[in-house]
């Protein structure tokens, strides 16, 4: 009888209703889940998932599948109620801001491209300018006389903006700029808009913010919140609220003003509390959040060196209605900047994977914190590394005797390519040096790549698993760059002229060493057999970092392309439209730049050292307590990166017999016979050479960095009596030097 009722329950599962493609695809997005984390669930590929959620070839689930896909989808509708369109009253409702192009969501932006695969991502669509007028309805909860709209504030229409920016807690954009002009204070807000600003004092300025300003951002994942104001102020804004214009060398150094200062005695006085940081250039203002009442505003202070220019040009020095757009720009494609662009490049992984989610309670049917992670994050909790992805100073080698050097069979070591040879006599022969530039190349390397979402596991003798995420020990000594399986073939190249793909200066391994995964699959892709010794493995991964490079994917192309250059032209139009395309738009080239330091920075900032606060080698600093430490993740994507190069440049020496001067983290330098990269680029009726470099906007095609003599190139390196000096530094301009610019 029991076999019988069993029989019948799985007659119904298999008929369980499902809602449409469009709503299944909308509840997976709210609750932050990819398109991976379901069909591990499941227990299905990635792409049947897909096809339960595509509009134009919707599959529909059977089985098993489809009674635990739709318990899901139960379960997500519960916490994520499709929204109740409003019904008409009678009353007209005020003029809607034009409709803006908001392109897809970020789990759909991402492209599924393998490691070697170049997909171009969709061409943005043409960003037009938005009316300055009456581009947004006018608030009725204030006084008219306190908003209008200046005119001179060009603004770029946003692109890639989330779901919710017609918000009304938000109706006056991300951001404000604050400036005195004539005595009066003025808060310039996106689009031209110009706010009057009543308060006097810098607690009263927060208050402002939070109750009149209807300032912020939403949401980017379901289960996230949304971002808080951000206030900008300028040095005449200092001067109005008590604040110095600049910071002195002590308190630059601390990154902070005084405790004792008098503005933060006012905040303290009126209930404000400051981040452990305090008072910086980038200051956190908050009241403790009571239930879902969240009260906080970020400032920032340009004056006190809070947009570096090595990724913000000359923001600082902007006029307030500019700078607001500059940022109102990075705002709307990227995120309300958080900090730093590197601290921004972090915040955006969270903000995308929220650590935690609501969940209803059984029994009172209220909303609380689910007591587990959020399927897909990293948790709220941090975790130790592996001793092997340790840093030097970390508490996991606090008993290792001082002043002990690790060797490359000590501790991994994966980091960007910095190598150069000698040029050949042939190479002398002529006439130039021509650099290639990976456009977003730490981006691309971490487009579709699996990563550890967990502690590490130790396992001894391994099979490796080019799927698995970790840290390898194992001999690659043996992988002979002059014989190398390139596609299915075998193929003969000259060793001598190519670096290794395992270490980052090039030097062919003389034993066993710690590897990320990537590093090690491409030695099985060359052709040969890898044996490991031992591994960190993580057995809980996905695919953490797509939306991510995702969403900062669309906000490059989209701001490139307000720029003249679209991700779909011909290579000659491409370069024309390169050339010079800083001019075109100076604001918006500031917003490319820090784009591109988003992207370094917040892999940077998964590994992030000690910052001074009196740290001593074995102590536990600061950043460890993040679930976001996790250098074990910045491992695996310059890996990605610099084997994802080295392909191109295997795959192009196989076709032309040229092979690299020098290489650059993402910055290439070949010697040809003309002065443009078609001089040497195997393109055939247009067409670029499989797998190699192809010329492009989208991340991970090249851009022409730039072209000197070989005669230059021989006379910087005589000069300086350094045969293998890496001319890549200074391919751009021919400037020889070794000062930071931020790469």
């Amino acid at each position: 009888m029991s076999e019988m009722f069993d029989a019948v329950d799985a007659l119904v599962a298999s008929r369980s209703a499902l809602p449409s493609a469009e709503e299944r695809k909308r509840l997976r997005v709210a609750h932050g889940l990819t398109l991976d984390d379901v069909a591990g669930a499941l227990g299905v590929r990635r792409a049947t998932v897909s096809a339960w959620e595509s509009t134009k070839k919707l599959t529909e689930p059977r089985g098993p599948e489809r009674e635990a896909y739709a318990r899901l989808l139960k379960q997500l509708a519960e916490l994520y109620p499709a929204p109740v369109p409003a019904t008409f009253t009678g009353t007209p409702a005020p003029a809607e801001a034009p409709t803006l192009s908001t392109g897809p969501a970020p789990e759909a932006a991402v492209m599924t491209a393998t490691e070697n695969t170049q997909t171009p991502a969709p061409t943005p669509a043409p960003v037009a300018a938005a009316p300055a007028a009456a581009s947004r309805p006018a608030s009725t909860t204030r006084p008219p006389s306190s908003t209008s709209r200046r005119p001179g504030a060009k603004k770029a229409a946003p692109a890639n903006t989330p779901a919710g920016e017609s918000d009304p807690r938000f109706e006056n954009g991300p951001l404000a700029v604050v400036d005195v002009k004539d005595g009066q204070v003025l808060a310039y807000c996106t689009g031209g808009l110009v706010l009057d600003v009543p308060a006097k004092s810098l607690p009263s300025l927060v208050d402002w913010t939070l109750k009149e300003a209807k300032l912020g951002q939403p949401k980017l994942s379901g289960p996230g919140r949304p971002a808080d104001p951000l206030i900008v102020l300028t040095e005449a804004a200092c001067e109005r609220y008590g604040l110095p214009v600049s910071l002195t060398a002590e308190e630059k150094d601390a990154g902070r003003i005084p405790e004792g200062h008098k503005v933060v005695k006012q905040l303290v006085r009126a209930d404000w509390k400051l981040t452990k940081r305090g008072f910086g250039p980038w200051a956190r203002i908050y009241r403790p959040a009571k239930g879902s009442d969240r009260q906080c505003v970020q400032l920032c202070i340009p004056s006190w060196n809070a947009l570096d220019a090595r990724f913000w040009g000359d923001a600082a020095q902007l006029p307030p209605a500019e700078l607001a757009r500059v940022l109102g720009v990075y705002a709307t494609r990227v995120m309300t900047p958080r900090g730093s662009t590197a601290v921004t490049g972090l915040e955006l992984m969270t903000a995308l994977h929220p650590p935690t989610h609501a969940v209803r309670d059984e029994e009172t049917g209220a909303l609380r914190q689910a007591e587990t992670k959020t399927p897909g994050s990293l948790g709220k909790d941090p975790v130790d590394c592996a001793p092997c992805e340790a840093p030097d100073g970390h508490p996991l080698l606090k008993d290792l005797p001082r002043f002990t050097v690790r060797g490359p069979a000590d501790k991994l070591f994966e980091e960007a390519y910095d190598w150069a040879r000698p040029m050949t006599d042939a190479e002398c022969t002529l006439r130039y040096l021509v650099g290639l530039d990976v456009n977003m190349a730490f981006a691309a390397g971490a487009n579709g790549l699996n990563v550890g979402l967990g502690e590490p596991t130790h396992v001894k003798n391994p099979v490796f698993d080019p799927k698995l995420p970790g840290s390898w020990l194992v001999d690659l000594s043996h992988v002979d760059l002059s014989k190398v399986k390139v596609g299915k073939e075998w193929v003969e190249l000259d060793g001598s002229l190519l670096p290794s793909p395992f270490t980052p200066k090039g030097d062919r391994p003389t034993g066993p060493a710690w590897y990320a995964t990537p590093t090690v699959a491409y030695a099985q892709e060359l052709g040969y057999d890898v044996a490991p010794i031992e591994a960190w493995v993580r057995y809980e991964n996905g695919r953490y970092l797509d939306g991510w490079y995702g969403r900062l994917r669309d906000a490059y192309l989209a701001t490139m392309a307000d720029l003249g250059v679209d991700a779909d032209l011909s290579p000659e139009d491409f370069l024309a439209a390169m050339d010079g395309y800083k001019e075109r738009d100076p604001e918006l080239t500031i917003v490319v730049s820090a784009i591109k330091a988003t992207v370094k920075g917040g892999i940077g900032k998964l590994r992030e050292r000690p910052r001074g606060e009196g740290w001593r080698p074995g102590e536990r600093w600061r950043a460890l307590e993040r679930p976001t430490w996790r250098p074990d993740i910045r491992a695996a994507v310059i890996s990605r990166t610099r084997i994802n190069l080295h392909r191109k440049i295997v795959k192009h020496a196989a076709f032309t017999g040229q092979y690299p001067i020098a290489i650059l983290s993402d910055c290439v330098v070949y010697a040809a016979n003309g002065p443009s990269p078609l001089d040497f680029l195997p393109y055939r009726e247009g067409k670029p050479l499989p797998g190699g470099f192809k010329l492009g906007i989208n991340p991970g095609l090249v851009k022409h960095e730039g072209t000197q003599t070989v005669l230059w190139g021989e006379e910087v390196r005589d000069k300086f009596n350094a045969p293998e000096l890496n001319l890549a530094r200074s391919i751009k301009d021919g400037t020889v030097t070794d000062a930071d610019n931020g790469e």
